[in-house]
């Protein structure tokens, strides 16, 4: 309404103007009345018409004044206006005076008077000036997301076409987010010293989701196929709540064509094109239908292959076997592509950094097939002119360049700028997306420069959290894997769980002496319980506190291959709670291990052993980096037992993992690890493996299981007063673990969008399947009855009675309570497999890993468990 009445107003004056001068004035440019169309005489008639036509009155500016000013000068409004006491002036003079004034958007509204007489008043209402900018509203978008789209600011002069642009800009923001629905009123709060607040009112409305898409002109492939090659997807759907590609996207739509171009050209239609693609808002103005429409061409097959090469070191010949395609096969413009990119690799090796690989293509419209001639231009050898190093702020420039495999004056090599990559990003000490980029000095000189971005490599963390395993844990540590910049890592820490304690301390030189050896030593102390299951119920048994530290040393072989050579000397203690399971069994008054209480394969386990063992490690590794996303890594460890100490080894162990990318972020991974003790000495004790509990292998984590739920253990189930087994009432199971194990995984790690990427979650979907086995049976007890003495006569020895006829019962001086029989399960090699889902996410209160699990192939005596979780512990 204010425009309108400000429009009427301006209108009104100018022809006010016009009609006192007694001249004929076209109205003000803003008018929207527009006027019929005027035909111009032309030769003779143009003439006479122009010395016929009234000519413009003029007049002279006696005075000039200007009313309605509060901020603005009178001189800046004369400056403005161009008027001048004693100029002359007729109407279009004025009007363009009044035009110019409006220009300066400082006015809401002008007019002059006193045209007629000489005596000019311009009199103005200034336009108010903002005092603040406040959206309301606005849910979906912030604050900081919508104000930098706003140019208007407080203090500025406030101006209806600047709203306008606001508004228009603020919409279109919503537009880019799919909310096209998005509607923007602004308001003005009149306050004094003509001063205003300017409110955006929003009204955010729903995204816009697509709600169908067509394709028109597809014969090949249906629309249900094409619909699965490209980026957008209709709403709806079971999952439809987790889809961020199912509202619409211009920018998206664009990505769609050439993603269907792409599906096409690698199913041999070379001509295809996509004619036009539309968005069209639904009647309701709520949804988008995507329409394409597509032009497929004919099919067309690989003809002859053939290689030209202009590079001295590489001839044709020799390049042939590298093309990869056969003729006869369907088109794929991508496996050309990959092609170039197998040549251009190949010339990089050779130290030919800019190669130039074109494929040369020929349609034979008769057979409809493709001749190509990859062709390899002559190009000069480049060698490395400079290494440029940016971005450290912290990390020294020499811990950088000992990764680097290319040095100034060296020949470009592709293959040893990739690894050098890799070797960057495996320190952990810079983003991921790292790229070494090849600058052009010179004709045979290359720049090369690693942009890094640092990122924390000090950790103080003090956490607290729960797992459905350990309860409640608590951990403090202080680490920094970066000490000085100087690539030196520098740990201690502690931590407290219901099942586990530990404190450490450890230090490792990467660069020992300036040389490429590791060198590194810890110390520790580690106080373990394990548990049992007393039904349901987890229940603490043995004891196991290990003290001591170690050495270790490491080099480079090979690029890929190391080695390492460490020593380990420790105490380790195995102990049992003594009110739980320790008895006077003698009756003179030293309280013993009862094997009935804590059973027999228990007792013999209890004391304190020295470990003195030296190993080795030899390891291959070619992967990209510590999350890796391709290459192979593996490793072979073996450690011996017995230079001095108590205990006598060999312990083995090796492992393997191979990373694939599958593309689209779909990570593929197959890992396997096994290993076996071997002992040197018999203790020739029957029912005593050789190998002590605390040495042997419990088994690697196996998602589907409860921990240390597969392997040797002994379950014990009670026997009722008559002497039958109660089966489905076990008593406890405790696990012994055993002298060997394997693993095996297949993992896919599953892609999600921007938005839950943000999030830090990655999931993944596998299987796994392991074994622990090789245990030699343990002395195992078989009470049917405990015949105790009654009270009149505590002198009388319990009486350890399998048949319950051989207790006299409660009428004599003794009475009977039930026994129970312990059986040795889980010792195969068979495997146990699980299949499940899990997700890790670097949550705001620490990571956390959840897992749902099935295990599809179980042994006896194993410990299911369908769903486990952690938090604040890594994983």
């Amino acid at each position: 309404m204010i425009l309108n009445k400000n429009r009427v107003r301006r209108t009104g004056a100018m022809l006010l103007v016009g009609t006192m001068l007694g001249g004929t004035f076209p109205a003000f440019a803003q008018d929207t009345t527009i006027p019929d169309p005027i035909v111009m005489p032309e030769g003779e008639a143009a003439e006479e018409a122009q010395l016929t036509a009234p000519q413009p009155v003029e007049q002279v500016i006696r005075s000039l004044n200007v009313a309605g000013a509060e901020r603005i000068e009178r001189e800046t409004v004369f400056a403005y206006a161009n008027l001048q006491p004693g100029q002359t002036y007729t109407g279009r003079d004025l009007d363009r005076a009044l035009k110019a004034l409006y220009d300066t958007q400082l006015f809401a509204d002008v007019q002059i008077t006193g045209a007629d007489t000489g005596n000019i008043v311009i009199v103005v209402q200034e336009n108010p000036v903002i005092n603040r900018i406040v959206l309301e509203g606005n849910k979906k978008l912030k604050d900081d997301k919508i104000e930098p789209e706003i140019q208007l600011a407080p203090r500025q002069i406030f101006t209806r076409s600047a709203v306008r642009a606001d508004v228009d800009r603020i919409v279109e923001l919503y537009k880019r987010e799919g909310r096209f629905a998005a509607v923007v009123e602004p308001k003005i709060v009149q306050l004094d010293q003509n001063r205003v607040d300017l409110i955006f009112e929003i009204s955010e409305g729903e995204k816009s989701k697509i709600r169908q898409i067509n394709f028109i002109g597809n014969e090949a492939f249906s629309d249900k196929k094409l619909r699965k090659e490209i980026f957008s997807r209709e709403a709806g759907g079971l999952l439809g709540f987790m889809k961020s590609n199912d509202a619409y996207d211009a920018d998206r739509l664009a990505a769609d064509q050439e993603k269907l171009r792409a599906f096409y050209l690698t199913e041999g239609y070379a001509d295809f094109r996509v004619v036009n693609a539309q968005a069209e808002l639904t009647p309701d103005r709520e949804d988008f239908v995507l329409t394409f429409i597509v032009e497929e061409g004919p099919r067309y097959k690989f003809g002859d292959l053939s290689v030209e090469s202009d590079i001295r070191d590489l001839p044709s010949e020799r390049l042939q076997p590298a093309i990869g395609l056969t003729s006869g096969d369907w088109f794929n413009a991508e496996a050309v592509e990959n092609t170039v990119t197998r040549f251009s690799e190949i010339a990089g090796l050779r130290g030919y950094a800019f190669s130039d690989v074109s494929p040369d293509y020929q349609r034979n419209a008769e057979d409809l097939t493709i001749d190509i001639s990859f062709v390899l231009a002559e190009t000069p050898r480049v060698y490395i002119d400079r290494v440029d190093i940016n971005g450290n702020t912290t990390t020294r420039d020499k811990v950088i360049r000992r990764e680097l495999r290319l040095a100034e004056g060296d020949p470009f090599n592709a293959a040893q700028i990739k690894r050098s990559e890799d070797r960057i990003k495996s320190l952990g000490f810079f983003q991921e997306e790292l790229e070494i980029t090849q600058t052009r000095v010179g004709d045979d000189r290359i720049a090369l420069a690693v942009d890094l971005e640092e990122r924390p490599t000090g950790e103080i963390q003090l956490s607290a959290g729960y797992s459905s395993i350990e309860r409640l844990l608590f951990s403090a540590s202080i680490a920094q894997r970066n000490f000085m910049g100087k690539g030196q890592q520098l740990s201690a820490g502690a931590s407290y769980s219901r099942y586990s304690k530990s404190v450490s301390l450890g230090f490792v030189e990467p660069y020992f002496g300036g040389r490429n050896i590791l060198l590194g030593g810890d110390i520790y102390r580690r106080d373990f319980n394990s548990f049992s299951f007393v039904g349901n119920e987890r229940r603490e048994t043995y004891g196991q506190l290990t003290t001591g530290g170690g050495l270790r040393l490491g080099f480079p072989v090979t690029e890929y291959f190391s080695a390492g050579f460490r020593y380990r000397l420790e105490n380790s203690e195995i102990t049992l709670d003594e009110e739980l399971f320790f008895t006077d069994l003698d009756g003179d008054g030293n309280l013993e291990c009862d094997p009935v209480r804590a059973g027999t394969y228990l007792c013999n386990e209890l004391g304190d052993r020295l470990t003195s063992a030296i190993g080795y490690t030899i390891a291959f590794n070619n992967t990209d980096g510590i999350r890796a996303t391709r290459g192979f890594r593996a490793s072979l460890s073996q450690d011996f037992a017995g230079l001095g100490g108590d205990v006598k080894y060999l312990r083995s162990t090796a492992n393997a993992a191979q990373f694939f990318n599958l593309g689209n972020e779909f990570i593929l991974s197959l890992t396997a690890e096994g290993g076996y003790i071997h002992p040197f000495e018999d203790n020739g004790l029957e029912g005593i493996d050789d190998i002590r509990l605390s040495d042997r292998f419990f088994g690697p984590t196996v998602r589907g299981f409860d921990i240390r739920g597969i392997g040797p253990r002994v379950r014990r189930v009670p026997y009722d007063l008559e002497g039958n087994l109660l089966e489905d009432a076990a008593l406890e199971r405790n696990a012994l673990g055993g002298r060997g194990y394997y693993l095996g995984r297949v993992e896919l790690e599953i892609p999600l969008g921007e938005g839950a990427r943000s999030f830090g979650l990655r999931p993944s979907a596998y299987v796994d399947v392991a074994s622990v086995w090789g245990l030699d049976t343990p002395i195992l007890n078989n009470i049917g009855v405990i015949c105790n003495p009654a009270a009149d006569n505590p002198e009388q020895a319990i009486l350890y009675l399998p048949p319950a006829s051989d207790c006299p019962g409660a009428e004599g001086d003794y009475f009977r309570s039930a026994g129970f029989r312990e059986f040795f399960l889980g010792d195969s090699i068979s495997p146990r497999v699980s299949v499940g889902v899990g997700v890790n996410w670097v949550s705001p209160f620490g990571p956390l890993r959840l897992d749902i699990a099935k295990a599809i192939v179980t042994q006896e005596g194993d410990d299911p468990k369908l769903f486990s979780f952690n938090v604040g512990t890594q994983f």
